[in-house]
C-alpha cells in the first residue's frame, strides 16, 4: 500500500514530487557543505600540528660570540703597511678588544668593552695639533692629569656637549704621534688604558721606559 504524501506544516498540505525533490537536494546540499567545512577546520588543525612540531623540534640558541680583534698581530701587519710603530695597549684580561684597524692612513685605532662602557686608544700618525680637537668635535681640554709619570690633557665632557656617547677622554704627545684615549668610561677606567700605553709612549718619544 502506498503512503500518503508527506504534509509539510508550512504548508498545510501534502509536498509535491517538485517540492520532495527540492527538499532533498537542499539537505544533501547542506551535509556537503557541513562536511566540507569540518574537513577544512581538520586539514587547518592538521598544518598548526606541524608547523608546532618543526618549530619546537628545531634547535635553536644564541649565535656564536665573535672572537675578540687580535690587537697583536693587526698592529704589526698595520705597522709594516704605514712604517711605523703602532701601539699595543696592555689591558686587564676581561677587557674585549672588538676592533684593532687602521682608520684612513692618519689613524690607528684599538676599541675595548671593558664591564661598562667603551675605550678606544687611537694613535694619530703624524698629525697636527688640532687632530685631538676635531676628533672630539671641536672640544678643549678642561685640564691635565698625570697618569703613571705621562701628563695628559683631560676632557670631562658634560652630558649636553656628548657626541657618539664621548663622556671622557684623554691626549697627549707621543713623538710625531699623539695619543688619543676616549669613549663612554669613567676617569679610573681609561687611567687603566693609559697605564696601558705608557711605556710604549716614552719609547715613541725616544725616551728611556
Amino acid at each position: 500500500m502506498a503512503s500518503a504524501p508527506r504534509v509539510v506544516a508550512e504548508l498545510g498540505r501534502p509536498e509535491t514530487p517538485g517540492e520532495t525533490a527540492a527538499r532533498k537536494a537542499a539537505s544533501s546540499a547542506a551535509y556537503r557543505s557541513s562536511k566540507t567545512f569540518r574537513n577544512l577546520i581538520v586539514a587547518l588543525l592538521v598544518i598548526l600540528a606541524v608547523v608546532a612540531i618543526v618549530i619546537l623540534g628545531v634547535p635553536r640558541g644564541a649565535l656564536p660570540e665573535a672572537e675578540p680583534a687580535d690587537v697583536a698581530g693587526s698592529a704589526s701587519a698595520a705597522s709594516a703597511s704605514v712604517g711605523r710603530t703602532l701601539l699595543v695597549p696592555e689591558v686587564p684580561e676581561q677587557w674585549r678588544a672588538n676592533s684593532a684597524r687602521l682608520e684612513g692612513s692618519s689613524m690607528w685605532r684599538v676599541v675595548y668593552a671593558p664591564p661598562e662602557g667603551f675605550v678606544r686608544v687611537a694613535q694619530g700618525l703624524g698629525v697636527g695639533p688640532s687632530w685631538v680637537s676635531e676628533t672630539l668635535g671641536g672640544l678643549a681640554p678642561t685640564g691635565t692629569v698625570t697618569i703613571d709619570g705621562i701628563a695628559w690633557d683631560e676632557y670631562v665632557i658634560p652630558g649636553s656637549a656628548q657626541s657618539a656617547a664621548i663622556s671622557y677622554a684623554l691626549a697627549t704627545d707621543a713623538g710625531a704621534d699623539t695619543v688619543l684615549i676616549y669613549g663612554s668610561s669613567d676617569p679610573a677606567t681609561a687611567a687603566v688604558a693609559a697605564e696601558g700605553v705608557t711605556d710604549q709612549i716614552r719609547g715613541l718619544r725616544g725616551e728611556s721606559p
